[in-house]
């Protein structure tokens, strides 16, 4: 532990949890975030807390920060971009590993989690020389139309437990690149991971001459994190998380006539019709369902399977899960770590206990595994797609099964829930394929033929709709988050001509008409 520590800048007891300009804090009053395992609930790390001042300090910071940063040319900004990401790669197993301790990812997805990073800093160096705004023809003679993008200013980034690093460099990249200064606050539940990333980040800023872009907030107040998205320094709030939580980041943030970026709660559906390929779709499921222990916003939650492959596909399942390996997420042959904590734990309880109350049928697992550590069974239920609890987001590896006789029925099915991030049709027949994508299929922000719910890939914009939030992070044009557009015309005659034909003056002889004064 001490060499993976030492290896990414950390030390076990780290003097202050945050980080502004080119210095820790070195506060020691505003109390301890602790760092578990949750494999084997041993203490990872104690971080001190940030105060009251720490946080005026770090928006001071930032803010003065970003004068400068902002004039900096975008393509500088993609090249210092590009040595975090080179950084990055050389700290790439360490850091997995660290995702994996904190988190109870098994390696391969700690160690992709970072790699998703790297991805993503890649992608904001290219964005960097394409940050494209439009030219438009004016009506007026001599004159020239364009639009351009300029950087809103300090970007707040609150971001929860599954994904303690990847979520924090899809905003932090693009802001940067774009000209803000980024303030994050990391779940307190991994606070170490956010250390090591900060660490290494930084480390890269100050060599390259532009220390403090990024400002690290540790903290488990509440009251801290609600004076964040009141602060209306910071223009843009990107809240991943609950519903609850982030209808009050909605509420707060659009009161100050702020802007949110909202990544909430996914219910996603996998769609299995009759003609699908029942060894692919298998597959597919049982990473979304299993993979992070069912703790990923786009992990596979339902399965809507025609009624004629019902009785394979859970065969196929039953088989696939009893083959899941239960365990220390480091060690090799495990697929499927922990839960994050004790409330998890009792989540999933409780879920099992609200289907069966309902009616449904624990097809596999449903047990709470002994101690030490957090661990459950992957499970399988029979459930009906309007029970109260399947249309609930359980951070949990549950999968609940239902059928279906025709596609309309399978689709309504899949719709009718609140949330709509990630959606999934398999399938060989075209008709179907192209009615899932069509506006009359799938309503969720991600819609994928053969292939899971899970597993995102960067490039394309990440979100979904309804209770998910409406957020987009990542690819295609979500930069134009961080940005705000300036429309510019410029004259370059001698005359003031004004559009839609006004004229401001007296009509040619002295008379008035309705277009003058």
């Amino acid at each position: 532990m001490s060499e993976l520590f030492t290896s990414l800048g950390l030390l076990q007891e780290q003097p202050g949890g945050c980080f502004s300009s080119t210095a820790w804090t070195s506060t020691a009053g505003a109390g301890v975030v602790e760092s578990r395992n949750p494999s084997n609930g041993a203490v990872l790390g104690r971080v001190y807390a940030c105060s009251d001042a720490d946080y005026t300090m770090l928006v001071d910071g930032v803010s003065q920060r970003q004068v400068s940063w902002r004039q900096v040319p975008a393509p500088k900004r993609g090249e210092v971009i590009r040595l975090i990401g080179q950084a990055l790669r050389e700290n790439k197993d360490a850091l997995g590993t660290l995702v994996s301790l904190e988190v109870g990812k098994i390696k391969a997805e700690g160690d992709g989690e970072v790699q998703e990073m790297i991805d993503m800093a890649d992608f904001a160096v290219g964005l960097s020389r394409m940050l494209y705004g439009q030219t438009m023809h004016s009506e007026r003679p001599r004159h020239r139309m364009y639009e351009q993008w300029h950087p809103l200013g300090v970007v707040g980034v609150i971001t929860a437990f599954n994904f303690p690093v990847a979520v924090w460099a899809w905003n932090a990249f693009i802001a940067a690149v774009a000209g803000n200064t980024v303030l994050w606050k990391p779940s307190p539940k991994v606070p170490l991971c956010a250390l090591a990333v900060h660490h290494l980040c930084n480390r890269v800023l100050d060599d390259a001459g532009y220390p403090g872009v990024f400002a690290l907030l540790t903290t488990d107040r509440i009251d801290l994190a609600d004076r964040m998205i009141r602060d209306e320094r910071l223009p843009l709030i990107s809240f991943t998380g609950s519903v609850p939580v982030g209808r009050h980041v909605a509420e707060v943030v659009g009161h100050r006539l702020g802007r949110s970026l909202l990544e909430l709660s996914g219910n996603n559906a996998v769609i299995v019709d009759e003609t699908a390929d029942l060894e692919l779709a298998t597959r597919a499921i049982v990473f979304g369902a299993v993979g992070t222990a069912g703790q990923r916003c786009t992990s596979t939650r339902r399965v809507i399977v025609h009624e004629l492959h019902y009785a394979e596909l859970v065969s196929r399942l039953r088989g696939a899960y009893a083959q899941v390996r239960i365990g220390d997420p480091l060690a090799p042959d495990v697929l499927m770590g922990p839960l994050i904590d004790a409330l998890a734990v009792a989540r999933y309880q409780a879920a099992l206990e609200a289907v069966i109350q309902a009616g449904g049928e624990v097809l596999f697992g449903g047990h709470v595994l002994p101690g030490p550590g957090h661990f459950v069974e992957p499970t399988i239920v029979r459930a009906h797609h309007d029970w109260d609890i399947v249309q609930q987001e359980t951070f949990a590896p549950i999968l609940y099964v239902m059928t279906f006789r025709t596609l309309d029925e399978a689709i309504h099915m899949q719709n009718a829930v609140p949330q709509g991030l990630s959606s999934a049709l398999f399938t060989q027949h075209l008709r179907h394929s192209e009615t899932f994508l069509s506006a009359m299929g799938s309503d969720c922000g991600i819609a994928n033929i053969n292939i899971g719910t899970s597993g995102a890939e960067i490039g394309g914009a990440f979100g979904g709709e309804k209770t998910t939030g409406g957020g987009r992070e990542a690819g295609s044009d979500a930069w134009k988050a961080y940005m705000r557009r300036q429309t510019t015309t410029i004259n370059w005659g001698t005359e003031l001509p004004l559009a839609q034909g006004v004229r401001f003056g007296r009509a040619e002889g002295g008379d008035h008409d309705g277009t003058s004064v």
